[in-house]
């Protein structure tokens, strides 16, 4: 599940952290969202953000029809 969660701090500071969006993705999330914000001070990426998105691979096997004649 993707989550956003924002604290904000009496003094105006804005703490965003984000869930469940792994790589680089989430930059592109947050970024609209930042720039309506102001000025970023700090970004300090999660152990998701490094985490390699899962590839799928298909179950496709090729097989050789024919044989060799030697």
């Amino acid at each position: 599940m993707e989550t956003l969660e924002f604290i904000i701090y009496p003094d105006g500071r804005v703490l965003e952290k984000v869930t469940g969006i792994t790589g680089a993705s989430c930059a592109e999330v947050t970024a609209a969202i930042e720039a309506q914000l102001g000025l970023v001070l700090h970004h300090e990426p999660t152990s998701e953000f490094f985490a390699q998105q899962l590839v799928q691979q298909s179950d496709v096997v090729n097989t050789q029809t024919s044989f060799s004649d030697w």
